[in-house]
């Protein structure tokens, strides 16, 4: 029974953050119909822009977190603007060659930046033991569910609720209805990739908690298209049962 609470909480808490990060996967493909084989290389910035923050800068946390946000949406919306606004029209194996090109490209930025080896971080997230039917769990486990439980419910009300999550979902279902209701597409497709980047960023800085910050943030990126696969490169509901 030990063993089961245990593996449970482990792979929830990782299945969170899978789900982030899908989750920004999804929402480009939904709205640019764009396969982002740079997903994994968001995670790695979000982490890293958190670390210099927080770590090089020593800025306060909630600070640098709000610092990292900031960067994220900025980098959506300059990688929209200037790589995949141009390759409108272009075939599909073109935009896919860009976007790994893009990987390739945010990897080597990192890597100059801060070079190939994990970076020391203090924890974000306290790591007190926590008992759970007589089994001993790190608390920044199960906070870290909780936040990509917040986070996941947070998208979920702006997509159903708010006005630019419906054009969205508008966006997503038939681009030329859209246009001709007054909706602007290209507004909508920069605000996929920036909040794609967000979600990233998020799933980046709660990974690199419970492991490390280093490379290997990008090959847990990887995980995410096996996650869009089993619930469906269009559903964010599907995303997010795939992850968990």
């Amino acid at each position: 029974m030990n063993q089961f609470v245990n593996l449970t909480i482990y792979g929830l808490s990782e299945g969170a953050i899978l789900a982030l990060a899908a989750l920004g996967f999804v929402l480009i493909y939904k709205s640019t119909a764009v396969i982002n084989f740079a997903q994994g290389e968001f995670l790695l910035i979000g982490g890293y822009t958190v670390y210099a923050a927080f770590v090089v800068f020593k800025l306060p946390l909630v600070l640098a977190v709000l610092v990292g946000l900031v960067f994220a949406v900025i980098m959506g919306l300059l990688i929209e603007r200037f790589v995949l606004r141009p390759l409108v029209g272009e075939s599909a194996i073109s935009v896919i060659m860009v976007t790994i090109g893009l990987a390739a490209f945010l990897r080597a930025v990192v890597q100059m930046i801060f070079g190939t080896r994990p970076v020391s971080q203090p924890a974000l997230l306290p790591r007190t033991p926590v008992e759970i039917l007589g089994t001993t769990i790190p608390l920044n486990r199960i906070l870290v569910i909780v936040i990509a439980g917040i986070v996941l419910t947070a998208f979920t009300l702006f997509f159903r609720r708010s006005r630019h999550g419906i054009a969205m979902r508008a966006v997503a279902d038939d681009q030329q209805a859209a246009l001709t209701m007054g909706i602007s597409v290209r507004k909508i497709f920069a605000m996929a990739w920036a909040l794609a980047a967000v979600s990233a960023l998020v799933a980046g800085v709660l990974l690199g908690d419970i492991t490390s910050v280093s490379g290997n943030l990008v090959s847990f990126g990887l995980l995410v298209f096996p996650v869009v696969i089993l619930g469906g490169l269009d559903s964010v509901p599907g995303t997010i049962v795939g992850a968990w």
